[in-house]
């Protein structure tokens, strides 16, 4: 199991709008941290700190401890509000979690050896249906990426979810079909006579200007 990222925060006396600005202002962050038994707690955090987590890229998908001056509440980031305009965040929502929870939660897919599949050495593409996969999970073992081996895939050939082996304990959160991954596609028809057109359409201009000369 790995070890829960500790972020630092404090307790955010003042609410509103007005109390926010004041959190931006010391260089902090506003949240809030709700679920479980417990009222809902407003906190700040240090900015910093949680935007250096958000370029990780799967902030939202990371378990971490909140120190609340010694008091440490497991959570989840489930909100990141942004400023529109400056394109920085501006408040979070975080997930109390209880011991042994399953969260939904929202994995990335990496594609394996592509020099591998024969349709795509022919010329195929990959057709990427779903970049993301939402998973229901237990909360200590979240998974970093579902790999996706490309290994003799030809064209035509799909992958879908029950061909995918997930992480022990976890679970699509779609269970009523088995959805599309991704495909091997060809080249298409239509994409073929384009680019005939397009080549007639510049031999006729040549053939033109010869002429004219």
């Amino acid at each position: 199991m790995a070890e829960a990222i500790e972020l630092k925060a404090w307790t955010r006396g003042r609410t509103g709008t007005g109390g926010a600005r004041a959190v931006r202002r010391e260089g902090r962050i506003p949240g809030i941290i709700y679920g479980g038994n417990d009222e809902p707690l407003n906190i700040a955090l240090e900015t910093k700190e949680v935007s250096k987590q958000i370029q990780t890229g799967h902030f939202q998908s990371t378990v971490y401890m909140i120190d609340m001056d010694g008091t440490k509440i497991r959570a989840i980031p489930r909100d990141v509000q942004v400023d529109p305009v400056r394109d920085f965040p501006i408040h979070v929502d975080f997930l109390r979690l209880a011991k042994n929870a399953s969260v939904d939660v929202d994995v990335p897919v990496h594609f394996l050896n592509e020099a591998a599949s024969p349709g795509l050495k022919r010329g195929g593409i990959l057709n990427v249906v779903r970049h993301e996969i939402t998973l229901v999970c237990p909360a200590d073992r979240i998974p970093d990426s579902i790999e996706i081996d490309l290994t003799g895939m030809e064209i035509g050939d799909s992958i879908h979810i029950s061909s995918v082996s997930l992480p022990e304990g976890a679970v699509p959160s779609i269970t009523d079909r088995d959805f599309t991954i991704a495909t091997i596609a060809g080249r298409g028809a239509d994409e073929a006579t384009e680019e005939a057109a397009e080549g007639e359409g510049e031999g006729a201009a040549e053939a033109a200007e010869e002429s004219k000369e």
